[in-house]
């Protein structure tokens, strides 16, 4: 018989907040709130302090509406480097109990704590974890305990801040499946609506209805919803899905509710410029390319397409994003505008697909990649490269709302 597993999931408690609470004592039991530059609508609140949520601010509320509601509000502008060294601390801690860690973001992630669970108990592990990261880092967190990933992640939301929640496959039909199906991990907005069009407003529902009428609604994903809501994941906490880069993008607030189309044509080029550096430091390239569009009224537009052949520079991604804006603009005042490169693979991965237009390039080039077969031969795969890599160093990446930070937990 299989050895049951043991997950935990370790969430980070307000994360930036309680960093420079941490750093700065003179903040702890006061409202502070981290946004953007508060003198133009970038100021959106990214995140608070529990103190200020009890006082109704929440994320993606303006600077000037949180200001309206409370005037002594703290406001602090993001410090990138601060957050990431915290986080590097926290793996730090999680890393010496195992290293069957998978890290999600810069303030998560799964631990597999099965092998140790034989000599102490789950629980003392995850209380010991707990108290460690707010002895060591001045940092709260809560904990969930669970056989499998989606649980774990369940099961620590249910308890914030400084909760520990245990939550067994048996446990889902009371905890999980009287609940509204928008709570559930996995499921937002979009998907709510469209499980709302087949009568299914509760995890239950969800882990009741039909596969066929599931699948027909949501497609495979329908169906790994049902399974999820069933308490069923059979994901592997996996120590090497941070050198697993899904997409690569990067978004922005306009000042204003915007319709010049100048504005939003310069807007989507440096949105260009911004994805293709942060490919460029990767090295890598991508099949699909999304935008997204969110108007006045904050009803979100997405449009998408694929190439046969990876992109990654900053002009064609400029075009293709412009082209996709065009088709689906309909002229209402825009907020926010994004660029998403995704189904991304290393550069030197990729290989051109022979067709009509690009044979007879290929054509020419084939004595070379024939001499590079025989060195390659001779000396070893990878001996020889087509063109130079050169390791540059880059701060394009470096921003707190993308997955970068996994650089610093690479090769440890």
């Amino acid at each position: 018989m299989a050895k049951a597993r043991i997950i935990l999931h370790v969430d980070m408690n307000s994360f930036y907040a309680s960093v420079e609470q941490a750093y700065n004592p003179e903040l702890k039991g006061k409202a502070i709130a981290i946004a953007g530059n508060p003198k133009e609508r970038r100021g959106i609140i990214v995140t608070s302090s529990y103190e200020a949520r009890a006082k109704g601010i929440y994320t993606t509320m303006s600077v000037g509406e949180a200001l309206r509601k409370l005037p002594e509000l703290i406001l602090l502008p993001p410090d990138f480097q601060k957050y990431r060294t915290a986080s590097k601390a926290m793996f730090s801690i999680l890393r010496s109990y195992t290293n069957l860690i998978e890290p999600v973001s810069i303030d998560e992630g799964y631990l597999d704590i099965s092998e140790i669970s034989d000599e102490r108990h789950p629980l003392e592990i995850a209380k010991e974890i707990q108290m460690r990261i707010y002895r060591e880092l001045d940092l709260p967190c809560s904990i969930g305990i669970a056989p499998n990933k989606f649980l774990a992640k369940t099961a620590s939301d249910m308890k914030k801040p400084m909760g520990i929640t245990v939550l067994r496959k048996r446990d889902v039909p009371e905890k999980l499946w009287p609940l509204p199906v928008i709570n559930m991990h996995g499921v937002g907005e979009s998907t709510a609506k469209k499980l709302a069009a087949i009568k299914v407003e509760t995890i239950g529902d969800l882990a009741h209805i039909d596969e066929l009428i599931i699948k027909k609604a949501l497609g495979k994903n329908g169906e790994r919803l049902k399974r999820r809501a069933n308490g069923e994941d059979t994901r592997e906490v996996d120590p090497n899905a941070i050198y697993q880069t899904k997409s690569v993008g990067n978004s922005t607030t306009l000042p204003f509710d915007e319709t010049d189309i100048d504005v939003l044509e310069k807007t989507f080029l440096k949105l260009s410029e911004k994805v293709a550096e942060r490919l460029d430091a990767k090295k890598l390239c991508g099949t699909t390319i999304s935008i997204q569009i969110r108007d006045a009224d904050w009803h979100n537009h997405s449009k998408s397409k694929t190439f046969q052949n990876p992109i990654h520079e900053k002009n064609r991604i400029y075009e293709e994003a412009l082209e996709l804006f065009h088709k689906s603009w309909d002229g209402v005042p825009i907020r926010l505008l994004g660029i998403t490169v995704s189904n991304v693979l290393e550069r030197r991965q990729s290989a051109e697909q022979l067709s009509l237009f690009n044979f007879e390039q290929f054509a020419k080039q084939e004595p070379i990649y024939n001499i590079i077969d025989e060195i390659e031969k001779k000396f070893g795969k990878g001996a020889i490269q087509k063109g130079i890599e050169i390791n540059k160093k880059s701060y394009a990446s470096k921003t707190s709302f993308s997955k970068d930070f996994f650089e610093d937990l690479k090769d440890r």
